[in-house]
């Protein structure tokens, strides 16, 4: 099977989006540790939940344009990233 690895372009926007994700975690517990309302504790997590789905989806996607390169017989790496992407849903 053919791996799909993406570039450090590819991943540098990924990672700052899951720094300022693990920054929400960390306001979370924060959160929780003040007995802050939990309205307002369910609203960043929510938040939070949003943003790791969008990280999940950017990363896909950018697997997908890397995809597009690939030879089009390769159906096994296509097949994976499919998985990948329906494993988000």
């Amino acid at each position: 099977m053919n791996e799909v690895h993406l570039s450090s372009e590819d991943l540098a926007p990924l990672r700052n989006r899951l720094k300022r994700a693990k920054g929400q975690i960390d306001g979370i517990i924060k959160m929780i540790d003040d007995d802050r309302d939990c309205g307002d504790v369910l609203t960043q997590l929510a938040a939070v939940s949003k943003a790791l789905d969008r990280t999940g989806f950017a990363l896909v996607a950018a697997g997908l344009q890397r995809c597009q390169a690939l030879d089009e017989s390769d159906t096994e790496t296509r097949d994976r990233l499919e998985k990948m992407f329906l494993a988000m849903a």
